[in-house]
């Protein structure tokens, strides 16, 4: 499912005043040369949004006729008409039968004229623009960065994780050509993905977060997987900015990559005593992170709005690229503290407990929602995050694990070292569901068995029937379990309760 953004619009209040018109993103006409396209049935007078899901069309929007993995989206062009798209995207093979239904733009190939509207976007954009790519937190990084910048400038970033091939230049292809700061977020599977995106995006400023043991059953190493992730140089400005973590062990790797590119300079965060942007210390609290810290020497201290210490050295990146950007440090390091985990990646929730009383803080218990997806790098840091958790009297830490996906042949090994943080952050229970992740559940010690089951869909009943007032519970896994079924559950199940101990709808 994709999201359509409309540049300008306010977020949806009622009652509210009535909205002036959506900005123009695109004319008419210029999309004809921007799309390598000829127009039938007439042009529109202006596009104020793009899409590549009816689900979620506003009136306005280019419609672009992708065809994707289950469906091929020549067969809504009609739908999308119908609910107010101002045109649609279509090919060459199907125009004909379509003619008629509305306002088209034909094309050899429809994501090939996405990917040159993208770039249409990108040499109109007189923006400042950060990529952002790593093994963990790329989101959050660049969430953070939005976030840090939003204050500063017209800011534009990438809709959720739209960080692959249609992702990249779908989230180009919407940016206003107004912005003054634009960030993008480039994901692979592969080896030579990173690569062409990141010459699309074209950045000023290119983030590495950290380089860890992912999708192992594409790359013979992690080595590769940083040869892999430095691609992201490649697209960079000359005079760029390269961020990388001085505390990975591929750095010398990725600095590598970066010195044979056309980077200016060369910036490193984290808490080695060489880093240019240094944690000196981080104060983890169960609903926040304090962190006191050196930015080129310049002392800052500031308050993340988020738990971890993975999104605390991921800020030190975000406060990299905001100064390599001119803006205002202080005013990036106060932005962060409204920073909260968005679903799937952190998310916390305080639900109603079996048998507990709604007008009582103490009748609930935290879930943390951590089922986007999962990885080595990020299982760690989310065991440790879990160990943070504050819990009540009876409360105990309880880790619901599905399978980490595209491991290859070490997949077992990893499965089952997750039993040290395990150990390590003084979890009670682990609930573990898929086949990889029975490793991990030999490994476990008796005592902190809770069940295990060949899918997440096979767990719930025992989750659900585990949990009681006090309880920090964790779930995460591999988008392809589908363990956020479990998370979906829990919040069916038990109601949630506010800040002020209330059950709400």
């Amino acid at each position: 499912m994709t999201l359509a953004i409309r540049p300008g619009d306010a977020d949806s209040v009622a009652p509210r005043a009535p909205q002036p018109p959506a900005e123009v993103l695109w004319s008419g006409l210029d999309l004809i040369p921007a799309l390598n396209a000829r127009a039938a049935d007439g042009l529109p007078d202006r596009v104020t949004g793009i899409s590549i899901d009816t689900r979620t069309l506003a009136p306005g929007d280019l419609f672009f006729a992708v065809r994707g993995g289950n469906s091929d989206g020549h067969a809504y062009v009609a739908q999308a008409l119908e609910n107010g798209a101002a045109a649609a995207v279509v090919d060459e093979a199907h125009a004909p039968q379509l003619q008629g239904t509305g306002p088209l733009y034909v094309v050899k190939d429809v994501l090939a004229a996405l990917v040159s509207l993208g770039r249409a976007a990108r040499a109109r954009a007189r923006a400042h623009v950060i990529a952002v790519t790593g093994s963990v937190g790329k989101t959050s990084t660049k969430e953070a960065l939005r976030m840090a910048l939003g204050g500063q400038g017209r800011t534009h970033a990438s809709a959720a994780s739209y960080n692959n091939h249609w992702g990249v230049p779908l989230s180009l292809a919407r940016m206003p050509r107004r912005t003054q700061y634009g960030i993008f977020e480039i994901g692979m599977n592969a080896p030579g993905e990173v690569r062409p995106l990141s010459q699309m995006v074209r950045p000023h400023v290119a983030i590495v977060t950290t380089v860890g043991p992912v999708h192992l059953e594409y790359f013979p190493s992690v080595a590769a997987i940083a040869d892999a992730k430095g691609e992201i140089f490649a697209g960079l400005e000359p005079g760029g900015v390269a961020i990388l973590n001085r505390d990975n062990d591929q750095f010398e790797r990725l600095k590598a990559h970066a010195l044979a590119s056309r980077a200016g300079r060369i910036v490193s965060f984290g808490e080695h005593e060489q880093a240019d942007v240094r944690a000196q210390r981080i104060i983890l609290k169960p609903e926040m992170t304090v962190v006191e810290a050196q930015v080129f020497g310049a002392p800052v201290v500031y308050r993340i709005g988020s738990p971890g210490r993975h999104i605390a050295l991921n800020s030190l990146a975000v406060l990299a690229a905001v100064q390599a950007v001119d803006g205002d440090l202080a005013l990036a390091a106060l932005a962060l503290g409204q920073l909260a985990p968005p679903e799937g990646r952190g998310e916390r929730v305080r639900l109603s407990a079996p048998g507990g009383e709604f007008s009582d803080p103490e009748g609930a218990f935290l879930l943390i929602d951590e089922s986007y997806n999962a990885n080595p790098s990020s299982m760690t840091a989310a065991l440790n995050m879990l160990g943070q958790a504050d819990v009540g009297l009876r409360g105990r830490r309880i880790a619901v694990l599905a399978d980490m996906l595209e491991l290859g042949a070490d997949s077992a090994g990893l499965h089952a070292a997750l039993n040290g943080p395990i150990v390590d952050n003084d979890i009670d229970l682990v609930f573990a569901a898929g086949p990889a992740m029975h490793h991990l559940w030999r490994a476990l010690a008796p005592e902190t068995r809770g069940a295990y089951a060949e899918t997440p869909a096979e767990l719930e009943g025992a989750v659900l029937r585990t949990v009681r007032a006090g309880d920090a519970v964790m779930v995460k896994g591999s988008n392809g379990t589908k363990v956020s079924r479990i998370v979906a559950a829990l919040k069916n199940h038990f109601p949630a309760v506010n800040t002020n101990g209330a059950r709400t709808a």
